[in-house]
Formats: structure tokens, C-alpha cells, sequence
């Protein structure tokens, strides 16, 4: 069986040469005038330095957590979790760096050509890298910790749980696997968190001043924050994003592997006669199926790219080669699963009730409901659509009524989501049990690599559209890039989608692994809400992601202040800046931006690896086990809502921008509203809505890392023993 891993190598060798070779292409592009270099170099300058100040702060925390596993757990699990920081750091720093090539290249193809279907080819080939080297990465390091760990240290024969010297018993390669993920989930926390406050507060500050006080417009060269403002669109919406979506992309396939090993352990100590093949098959599937997943992409890919007439939506074309990648991937993925588990006995144990097609239909309905709950993202967040326009038209009536029906979109929009969730979860338990809830999560998932390829295109274009504004190029060139920036906000409410569907299950999975891991195996798993520990567990981790939530975005709010009172200062101090006479102080706004970022940072970041590990070591694994369900449910709701309020906004605002409300363009009253709803939105659906997923994965993957600690000591088992 061990010769189908020539496949999962194959499609992360593909992946990665693909990548490679679009970096490539992209890098021999004309870069335009020597304005538009120059501009573009400031943003490259602005946001390396940035990642290399973050990524010193990252790995100093990622060492100090790999030494406290290693001490606790094992050291396998602790080389694991450096390998999954390591992938995830990669990803993310090689996607910023191709952003910051390709915006310039993008600027320059609308100058030369005039044509939105090829400058659209220009953006899609940049942000196809980060898609590819997200999916590559991913899998490289799955592949390590399953050839040197599962196979080379023969982990995946261990069913025996492994006790270390402080009496700690855990199952070997899960832990392992736990390792990888957590340091995966330790990356896109930082990135996300960080590049999401120094983005958003470069944007506020600049939208804040310069659109509503000096009626100046996006992007232009006189405003001091627009550079640090770019610089944002690649740390946080970029790296940010690869990282973010990798972790995702692992959380989903580890929670499956790890989910496998505890079905089979319990199977057997309830007295069934299982083979080991069966649980090799189930641990090898989802790595099989995103590998499949991984090709398809490729495919879906070049079928954009290589196209020889494109048109003039944006969107039709982007949405094709996401159509493309799943009908493949669910097609080949029937493939798998008939060569793994046809003619296989005892499937029905494991709860496969249809048999070998089991794992694979669980696979397609992730699939379907992650293109469901892409759509319900872009019917809410998209101009096309009804809600869109019609708060577009509430900021007639001002800015009150403006972020009052914004704030009714988000909310009402978190419930088709979550009704899709529901059936997905539902439909996958009875196809194929607990491990069919994992394999949707997987399946939604599978294609993730041109999903990231679709979602980096947004801000790409985004930092086009600012240095063609900046480097005085023609209006119809602006035209271009806004209308290519439109429909990126459009693709970024569908990657958070898709972000935080795949989240939730994959959380649920890992719950499951959770209760498997300090319960007797062979005994009923029972997570007794109205258990006084569980419940009061719930009831905080309710709580805990609108804390989070609310430092994120008070820490957006005190970095945003300092950017307006610069940004007014100079203003002020430097009155030739609005007539053209002088030139801003870039360089000051983008430091702001980046001593804000860093230094909020901290604290959020930590949060859902501390609070996890306090509160087991104080209140044992049952009042983790209700934190994890409170913090799981509110999460989903908080990113939903955030994700979809902040996206109406901004293209609300886009709408009237384009004229499409007579009277009302750039600069009206109605102008003026849609740029403050904006800016409400802004930290909402690019710190808040992105960062949630993370929160509540990392905080299930933490505890199921931990709890074999906590599960033997913590204070209130203490206390118990003493009394009794």
C-alpha cells in the first residue's frame, strides 16, 4: 500500500513545480514605468521587513511550545510541530513575495493592453503561487511525518498508548500528527492576527482622512498611509491567508488520521476482530484524496492560465476553474476510494453504512457545501446581488443607516450557512460516522489550492489598482483594477466561507479525538451539557471568541488613532502635500502600522493556546470539553457575520463608486456614508472574520495535545482527592 504514496508525491511535486514556474513568469514580466517600480518597491521593502520582524517574534514562541512538548510529550511531536511551522512560514513568506511582484506587473498588462480578461490572467498566475505552494507545503510535511514518523519509526503500528517519564500515556503518531498541526496553527494565528491589525489600521487611517476629510481618492499619492496601506494588503491578506488556509487545509486532513486511530482502538476494545490493514487504508485516504484534490487543482489552473480567449467577467472565469478543481476532485476521488476499500470487510464497524463509497460520498457532500456556502457568501457580499445593493442605497440616508443595515446582513446571513453545516455534519454522520464528519471536512478542503489561488488574486489586484492611482496612469487603467478588486472582495468572502465551514467540522472531529483521549477506550463518549463543569465550561467558551474578537479590534482602533493623527499631521505640518508640491512622509505611517501590529499582536495571539491549557490544568478535561463547544458554536456565528457584514460594506461602497447610483459618485454624501460603513467593516472581515476559524482549531488542537497532561493533573481532581 505504501506505493500509492507515489501519488501523494507526485501531486506535491507538481504542485510545487507549477508554482515555481509561475513565479518565474511573473518575475520576467515589465514592471511599467520607473514611477510604478519605484512605488512598488516601497510596498516589497515595507512588507519583507515587516515578516522578518513578525517571523523573529513567531519562532521564538514556536521554540519555547516545542521544548514544553517535547518535555510533557515526546520529542517527535515536538520536531513535528517546528516542520509544520517551518511549511506554513514558507508558504506564507513566498506568496507575499510574488503579491509584491505581481501588483505592479498587473498595473502594467492593464496599461499595455487595455483588456480585462489579460490582466486578469496576470493577477490570477501571482496568486496562483501562494494557492500552490500552500497545498505543496501542506501536504511536503504531512508527507515527512508519515514516511520518517508513520513508516520509519513504524508509529503507525504503535496501538499501544506510549507513557513518558512524568506518566503521561498518549497513542504515538496522533500525537505526532497533533505536532504538525499545532505548528501550522501557530503560524496563521501570528500572521493572520498581525497582518490582519497593521492592514486595517493602515486602511482606516487612510480612508478615515483622506476620503471623508481632504476628498481625496483611494490610493492617491498625496495620502502619507496609502503605501503603508498596501504594504497591509500583502501581510495580512496575503501571508495572512496562505497561512491562514494551510492550517485549515491540515487541521481537516490530521483530524481525520488522528479521528481513524481512535474509531479503530475503540472497535477493538468493544471486542471486534479488526485488521490493522483497515485502519492503514482509513489513515491513508484523506491524504489520497487531497492529493487527488492537489492535481485537479493544477488542472483547474492551467485551465485559466492557457486559455486563449478569456472574458470579460472576472468572476465566470475565476469561478470556472474553481468548478473545474472540484467536478475533478470528486471524480478521481471515487477512484480512491474504490481501490482502498472495495472488497474491504468490516467497514460496516467503522460506520460505513454504504459500504466502500462511504468515505468518498462523506468527501463530495464537503465538497458540495463548501460551493454552497461559497455561493450563500457571494449572494450576501457581492454588488450583484440584492443585499449588496440595497445597502448600497441605505447610505442615501446617511452613515447610521448605513452600518445599521450592514450589521442586518451580517446577521442574517450566518443562518443558510450554518443550516448547510448542519445537513453536511447530519448526512456525512450517517454515510459514514464520526470519520464521514471528518472526511467532509477534507472534502471542503480538497481543492483548497485554487481556492488560495482565487483569494490571493483579490489583493494583488487591490495594491494594482493603488499604484496605478499613484502613478497617474490612465482612468480606464483604474477601471480595470477596481473592477478586478470588486470581485477579489467577492472571492475573499467566499475563502472565509469556506475557511470557517471546514473549521467547524474539522473542530468537531478533533472534539471527538479530544473525549477519546482521557476516556477509558471501549467506554461510551458523553459530553453531558448539563454537567455543572461542562455547562460553566460552555458558558466561558461562549464568551471567549467575542474577548477576542474585541482585543482584535480595539487593537485595529489604537493603531487606526495613531495613523490618523499622522496622517493629519502631516496634513497639517506639510501643506504642499494636497497641492502636489511636496511629498508625503511615507516611511513614518508604515513604521505606525508596523509598531501597532507587532506590539498588539502578542496577547490575541496567545490567547487560544493559553486559556485551553490554564483551564484544564485548573478545571480538568470535562471543563474544556463544554469550552471547546461554546467557543466551536459562537465562532462559527462570529465569523460568519463578521466576514459577510465587512465584505457588503466595502462593495457597497464600490457600488456607488461606479456610478451605478444616479447622482451619488465618489465624494457625494452617499460617498461619504459608504466610506465610514467601510471602514466599520474593514476590521471585521479582514482581522476578526479571518482569524476565528484559526481561534477555535487551534484551541481543539491545543487541548487534544494537552489533554493527556491536564486529563492526570489538574487542581480540582487534586482537591477531590485530598477531600476524599
Amino acid at each position: 500500500m505504501n506505493v500509492l504514496m507515489i501519488l501523494v508525491i507526485f501531486a506535491v511535486l507538481l504542485a510545487l513545480s507549477f508554482a515555481a514556474f509561475n513565479y518565474l513568469t511573473v518575475r520576467h514580466m515589465k514592471e511599467g514605468s520607473e514611477t510604478m517600480q519605484e512605488i512598488a518597491a516601497a510596498i516589497r521593502v515595507g512588507a519583507t521587513a515587516f515578516i522578518r520582524y513578525e517571523y523573529r517574534i513567531l519562532y521564538s514562541v514556536v521554540l519555547v511550545v516545542a521544548v514544553i512538548l517535547a518535555i510533557v510529550t515526546s520529542w517527535q511531536a515536538a520536531v513535528a510541530l517546528l516542520l509544520g511551522s517551518i511549511m506554513s512560514g514558507c508558504a506564507g513568506l513566498i506568496g507575499m513575495k510574488i503579491a509584491t511582484y505581481a501588483n505592479v506587473r498587473v498595473s502594467n498588462r492593464a496599461q499595455e493592453s487595455r483588456n480585462i480578461g489579460e490582466t486578469v490572467k496576470v493577477a490570477f498566475r501571482g496568486g496562483s503561487v501562494m494557492g500552490l505552494c500552500v497545498g505543496g507545503f501542506a501536504l511536503l510535511g504531512l508527507v515527512i511525518v508519515y514516511l520518517v514518523f508513520g513508516l520509519g519509526m513504524d508509529q503507525i503500528s504503535q496501538l499501544d498508548s506510549q507513557i513518558n517519564w512524568i506518566g503521561v500515556s498518549f497513542l504515538p503518531f496522533p500525537m505526532t500528527l497533533s505536532g504538525y498541526a499545532l505548528g501550522c496553527s501557530m503560524v496563521a494565528m501570528f500572521n493572520r492576527v498581525g497582518g490582519g491589525i497593521y492592514t486595517k489600521a493602515a486602511d482606516m487611517g487612510a480612508d478615515l482622512v483622506g476620503k471623508t476629510e481632504a476628498h481625496i481618492p483611494e490610493d492617491d499619492p498625496r495620502n502619507p498611509a496609502t503605501i503603508a496601506d498596501n504594504v497591509g494588503d500583502n501581510v495580512g491578506d496575503v501571508a495572512g491567508l496562505g497561512s491562514d488556509l494551510l492550517e485549515s487545509f491540515i487541521g481537516s486532513i490530521s483530524s481525520g488520521m488522528i479521528l481513524a486511530y481512535h474509531l479503530f482502538l475503540s472497535a477493538l476494545a468493544n471486542g471486534q476482530n479488526l485488521s490493522d490493514d483497515l485502519l492503514r487504508r482509513m489513515i491513508l485516504f484523506p491524504m489520497l484524496f487531497v492529493s487527488i484534490g492537489m492535481i485537479a487543482c493544477c488542472i483547474g489552473i492551467a485551465s485559466l492560465l492557457f486559455r486563449s480567449h478569456m472574458s470579460s467577467d472576472p468572476h465566470k472565469d475565476l469561478n470556472s476553474a474553481t468548478y473545474v478543481a472540484a467536478g475533478i476532485t470528486i471524480v478521481f476521488g471515487f477512484l480512491v476510494a474504490f481501490g482502498l476499500f472495495r472488497g474491504v470487510d468490516q467497514l460496516s464497524i467503522m460506520g460505513f453504512s454504504l459500504g466502500f463509497a462511504s468515505p468518498w460520498i462523506a468527501a463530495a457532500i464537503g465538497v458540495v457545501a463548501g460551493v454552497v456556502i461559497g455561493f450563500i457568501a457571494e449572494y450576501y457580499t457581492s454588488a450583484d446581488y440584492n443585499p449588496t445593493i440595497r445597502l448600497a442605497h441605505a447610505s442615501l440616508e446617511g452613515s447610521a443607516l448605513t452600518i445599521t443595515q450592514g450589521l442586518a446582513l451580517g446577521m442574517k446571513s450566518c443562518m443558510a450557512p450554518c443550516v448547510v453545516l448542519a445537513l453536511s455534519i447530519i448526512i456525512a454522520y450517517q454515510v459514514c460516522g464520526m470519520y464521514g464528519v471528518a472526511m467532509a471536512a477534507m472534502g471542503m478542503l480538497s481543492f483548497v489550492t485554487v481556492t488560495v489561488s482565487v483569494d490571493t488574486y483579490g489583493p494583488i489586484s487591490d495594491n494594482a489598482g493603488g499604484i496605478a492611482e499613484m502613478s497617474g496612469l490612465d482612468p480606464e487603467v483604474r477601471e480595470i483594477t477596481d473592477t478586478l478588486d470588486s470581485v477579489g472582495n467577492t472571492t475573499a468572502a467566499i475563502g472565509k466561507g469556506f475557511a470557517i465551514g471546514s473549521g467547524a467540522l474539522a473542530a468537531l472531529a478533533l472534539m471527538i479525538s479530544y473525549l477519546y483521549s482521557y476516556n477509558e477506550v471501549g467506554t461510551e463518549l458523553v459530553l453531558n451539557i448539563m454537567d455543572a463543569m461542562i455547562l460553566a465550561g460552555a458558558i466561558a467558551g461562549a464568551a471567549l471568541p467575542f474577548l477576542f474578537s474585541g482585543m482584535l479590534i480595539e487593537a485595529v482602533a489604537k493603531a487606526a488613532r495613531k495613523m490618523v493623527d499622522e496622517v493629519r499631521r502631516q496634513f497639517r505640518e506639510i501643506p504642499g502635500i494636497l497641492d502636489g508640491t511636496e511629498k508625503p512622509d511615507y516611511k513614518t505611517c508604515i513604521e505606525i502600522s508596523s509598531k501597532g501590529a507587532i506590539g498588539e499582536m502578542r496577547v490575541p495571539s496567545l490567547l487560544a493556546v493559553i486559556v485551553p491549557v490554564f483551564c484544564g490544568f485548573v478545571f480538568g478535561p470535562r471543563f474544556v470539553g463544554g469550552l471547546l463547544i461554546g467557543s466551536t458554536i459562537s465562532g462559527i456565528m462570529i465569523a460568519i457575520f463578521t466576514g459577510n457584514a465587512g465584505g457588503a460594506w466595502d462593495n457597497g461602497k464600490k457600488y456607488i463608486e461606479s456610478g451605478s447610483i444616479a447622482g451619488c459618485g465618489k465624494g457625494s454624501p452617499a460617498h461619504d456614508a459608504a466610506v465610514v460603513g467601510d471602514t466599520v467593516g474593514d476590521p471585521l472581515k479582514d482581522t476578526v472574520g479571518p482569524c476565528m476559524d484559526i481561534f477555535i482549531k487551534i484551541m481543539s488542537t491545543v487541548s487534544l495535545v494537552s489533554v493527556s497532561v491536564f486529563a492526570k493533573y489538574n487542581l480540582v481532581a487534586l482537591i477531590v482527592s485530598l477531600l476524599g
